[in-house]
């Protein structure tokens, strides 16, 4: 995979040749290049904003800088080009599994009071927002999302089983983990775990999983397709929160 960032802050994305996505970058798995987009500004002084017409607070970027550098790079029709904004969709593991299996994605990362609305109207193809909440800039947010897409291309993470029974992947949250120690400072793991029978593992962490998101993303539930085993751990699960 093929991605290019748009910023005026380079240097913010070093965090991103280390660990995994370092590895990755190494093993050419992701190639991952910056783009500087104040280069790209038409005028002496490579301004990249100006007021809004029709006045207001702040200050908006421009359209040149942005269309000449993603104009500028080595793009297909099915580049994505990704808007980082607050008015875009959510992000969620859906969106990270459909981005991960795409060649070649661009991030725009704005500043400022805003876009000009031709940059979003005439040359994105996604806008995205990590959250309902305000940044100082898409530097944040375009590194979560790149990190999250990383590690689900195959071999990022060497085995693909790694990321498969993630939070949000199976549409649930993930059930407890457990290592060693067997017993740390009296807190003890459950003997289910320690039993090596396979198939009473398995029922005790769909239900386990069942039961973490009941009690802590109800939400997720209501877009979740149930087996018949798991309505059934479910109904459980609710007449022994009802019983405490």
């Amino acid at each position: 995979m093929k991605i290019d960032i748009l910023t005026l802050f380079p240097n913010m994305f070093d965090s991103l040749n280390h660990s995994i996505i370092g590895k990755a970058k190494e093993n050419k798995i992701v190639d991952i290049n910056t783009v500087d987009f104040r280069k790209f500004a038409d005028n002496k002084h490579n301004q990249v904003d100006d007021y809004p017409f029709g006045g207001g607070q702040g200050m908006v970027l421009k359209p040149e800088p942005i269309f000449n550098a993603v104009e500028s790079l080595n793009k297909t029709d099915k580049t994505r080009i990704i808007l980082l904004c607050p008015q875009g969709e959510r992000f969620s593991q859906k969106k990270a599994e459909e981005l991960s299996k795409e060649d070649h994605l661009v991030f725009i990362c704005g500043h400022y009071e805003g876009y000009d609305e031709r940059i979003r109207e005439y040359l994105v193809t996604d806008e995205i927002s990590i959250g309902d909440f305000i940044l100082t800039g898409g530097e944040l947010a375009a590194m979560t999302i790149i990190d999250s897409i990383t590690r689900l291309i195959p071999d990022v993470l060497g085995k693909e089983e790694s990321h498969k029974d993630d939070s949000f992947s199976t549409g649930l949250l993930e059930y407890p983990q457990y290592t060693r120690p067997q017993d740390f400072r009296g807190m003890k793991v459950p003997d289910i775990l320690l039993s090596g029978h396979h198939e009473n593992i398995r029922k005790y962490r769909i239900k386990e999983a069942l039961r973490r998101t009941y009690n802590r993303r109800p939400d997720l539930l209501s877009d979740y397709e149930l087996t018949d085993e798991e309505k059934i751990f479910l109904e459980n699960i609710k007449k022994e929160s009802d019983k405490n």
